[in-house]
């Protein structure tokens, strides 16, 4: 079986990422990388030695990619992406898919009537703890997320909630397999117009709660999931990718005693396994772990809690009058 041909469209900081690891793959090979920045295009084609252009529909015409990943900016998302499935492409998009619910229902509309894989870079999947997570978690009653870092003037396009916290609704999502009941959250801006700090609690229809923190204005990194189901406390590092396991077990003559497991696991690049999924999913004509559905209703989720945080605000602004 041929190697799939594949492109990045905008090589940023995580679009390079995207083009060196397809160089790196067997199945796959980089004809080309495409940014509007004609400096940016030429230095990364000449380090990973591909041509570089810096318009979208000229690449398209010219490498005829079989496959190509969006990796630029959220409100050029559903521009790039029609152009490439129109063209025949198969298309992985980062995450949040698009600006809003309307854009993605279009590309999955586009994707479907032409037999295309439309996969969502929802790249938390692929992390080999969560992977491992999924396999074992049965009925979550509590889940809570945190992930907070250093401010980074490179994301300037999107707040945090779109920046960072869809990556814990989507995980939360698929792990709890019911439908949501309702949502509260509040978020305010610190170093941009945006919102830089947000919380969000949300409550499922089987009685499952999850509560997400998320901040780019916090002085360490944390990443981190804990799930509490009837039996024991699980928790996941994201970027360490351990799991740890507690559980309180009766010993005889001890009483209840806690009892902690590491589980032991293949730890991988994150990035490599969805990229390499993506191209064995164009190989074998399979649909992809992420598809524009779950990318579609993490977005949904996303959206309905911008519409909270800034509900809040209005709520304030009010109480002050």
């Amino acid at each position: 079986m041929r190697p799939v041909r594949v492109g990045v469209m905008g090589v940023g900081h995580l679009g390079f990422h995207h083009a060196r690891v397809y160089t790196e793959l067997l199945n796959a090979e980089l004809v080309g990388i495409v940014d509007i920045n004609e400096d940016r295009a030429a230095s990364i084609g000449d380090l990973l030695k591909v041509p570089h252009y810096t318009d979208v529909e000229h690449f398209l015409n010219v490498a005829k990619p079989d496959a190509v990943s969006v990796v630029v900016p959220t409100s050029e998302h559903y521009e790039v992406a029609r152009k490439a499935l129109e063209q025949g492409c198969h298309v992985l998009i980062e995450k949040p898919v698009t600006a809003t619910v309307e854009e993605a229902e279009e590309l999955l509309k586009i994707a479907a009537s032409r037999n295309l894989v439309l996969q969502v870079g929802h790249i938390e999947r692929f992390n080999s703890a969560i992977q491992y997570v999924q396999k074992i978690v049965k009925k979550p009653i509590f889940m809570q997320s945190r992930r907070m870092g250093p401010f980074n003037p490179r994301i300037s396009d999107v707040g945090v909630v779109l920046d960072l916290m869809i990556h814990d609704i989507d995980i939360i999502l698929s792990l709890v397999n019911s439908e949501i009941e309702s949502i509260t959250a509040i978020g305010r801006p610190v170093k941009t117009d945006m919102e830089d700090v947000a919380s969000a609690q949300i409550s499922f229809a089987n009685g499952a709660l999850a509560q997400i923190l998320v901040s780019r204005v916090s002085e360490k990194r944390l990443r981190q999931l804990e799930i509490m189901e009837p039996e024991r406390f699980i928790s996941v590092n994201y970027e360490t990718q351990d799991v740890s396991i507690h559980r309180c077990i009766r010993e005889k003559g001890a009483g209840m005693v806690e009892v902690i497991e590491h589980p032991v696991f293949p730890k991988k690049e994150p990035l490599k396994l969805e990229l390499q999924h993506f191209v064995t999913c164009i190989q074998e004509g399979k649909q992809p772990l992420v598809g524009i559905t779950d990318g579609k209703r993490a977005l949904e989720v996303a959206i309905y809690v911008l519409k909270q945080i800034n509900s809040s605000k209005m709520d304030i602004k009010f109480a002050e009058a």
